[in-house]
């Protein structure tokens, strides 16, 4: 199983949770919980 760092942040714009993935570029989600933008990311990683 391959490990990455993620950085979670809350964009006030956008009223949701932003991941994003530095070792893989370009690969961003989001969600409207925590929870929900992590899993998104999961999926995209």
């Amino acid at each position: 199983m391959t490990r990455y760092e993620v950085i979670i942040y809350w964009n006030a714009e956008d009223q949701s949770f932003i991941v994003e993935v530095p070792e893989l570029p370009g690969c961003m989600a989001d969600g409207a919980t925590y929870q929900e933008a992590l899993a998104n990311a999961e999926v995209i990683i």
